[in-house]
């Protein structure tokens, strides 16, 4: 299980998000990233784990989809 430090990150888009931690499905233990939006109503959200870790291709540049930033 690869780890993923807690704290603020970056989304390749540009606006910034809180990492809270990592929850598993009950029934699959498929792992997801629980995170919080720094902005707006601080909405929590998930996102599989592989897909929050994954690099995306943008403007024929290969980039990390969220950027760890540093603690909150």
């Amino acid at each position: 299980m690869q780890t993923i430090p807690i704290g603020r990150y970056r989304h390749y888009k540009g606006k910034e998000y809180e990492v809270i931690g990592i929850a598993k499905h009950s029934e699959t233990e498929e792992e997801f990233i629980v995170y919080r939006t720094l902005y707006g109503n601080f909405d929590l959200w998930i996102r599989p784990k592989g897909m929050f870790l994954e690099t995306i291709t943008v403007n024929d540049k290969s980039v990390a989809r969220f950027e760890y930033i540093g603690p909150i």
